[in-house]
């Protein structure tokens, strides 16, 4: 049964949805996420996954606040990313009420820290975030590409002790174009222990339902929510 993860990205202390990360295609759905994560709540949902796009560009955490009040005011399991590259950046986090965080460009960067994490808070409370464009991992914010093909990167982790993973086919994300389902079953084929979390391009019900049939252990959508693209009572009654 798949995990249902709706997304509040944070610009501006607001919640918005980029297009394929292009920070200059912004639209602004809300001016309090708070206030969205209560809606959230209130429909029926447990999850939430939260990013500081700001954060995510300006490489160390922003929107913290932003954070506090949403983990303070719901009882909402937050997984949160962006701009987590520092110690001090995690402990934040976690501070401000973080059950997760999601850390993909240390991943990269740093793999020592990174690893380091993974033992010193547990494999239960660290994400892994793989952003990937045409096969190759993508890191601070999606605007730097690497060389880093996503599998091998997937197979170094998990001897690591990895066990979550947010993958985001960024070609697709905020574009209800559909998910990158091929590559979620790939990566499931390679890595069957994962929790793996697919992100980007869900349009519909049907796309989630598809997902599901792959096996993909949890998906996190957002504009398809904000959009109206997505059928929540009849998700959540698929689901309950």
């Amino acid at each position: 049964m798949i995990e249902l993860i709706p997304a509040i990205d944070i610009i501006g202390g607001q919640c918005v949805r980029l297009t394929k990360g292009d920070y200059r295609e912004k639209t602004v759905y809300s001016t309090d996420p708070a206030e969205t994560a209560r809606h959230f709540e209130a429909l029926g949902f447990k999850r939430l996954h939260v990013v500081d796009l700001d954060g995510a560009k300006s490489r160390h955490i922003v929107n913290q606040d932003v954070l506090r009040a949403i983990t303070s005011t719901t009882r909402l399991v937050v997984d949160f990313g962006g701009g987590i590259k520092t110690d001090a950046d995690i402990e934040t986090a976690f501070d401000c009420g973080a059950s997760m965080v999601t850390v993909g460009s240390v991943a990269v960067t740093s793999p020592d820290l990174f690893a380091g994490w993974i033992r010193k808070y547990g494999a239960d409370r660290i994400i892994l975030g793989a952003d990937v464009r045409n096969g190759m991992v993508s890191i601070n914010g999606w605007k730097e590409d690497t060389t880093t093909q996503l599998l091998p990167f997937l197979r170094y982790y998990v001897d690591q002790g990895v066990r979550n993973v947010l993958c985001t086919d960024i070609s697709r994300d905020g574009t209800l174009s559909g998910p990158a389902t091929a590559l979620y079953a790939e990566v499931m084929e390679a890595y069957p222990t994962l929790h793996l979390i697919a992100s980007g391009g869900i349009s519909s019900n049907d796309d989630i339902i598809e997902l599901d049939r792959h096996g993909i252990p949890s998906v996190v959508f957002g504009k398809a929510f904000y959009e109206g693209k997505i059928d929540i009572d009849q998700l959540l009654k698929t689901w309950d």
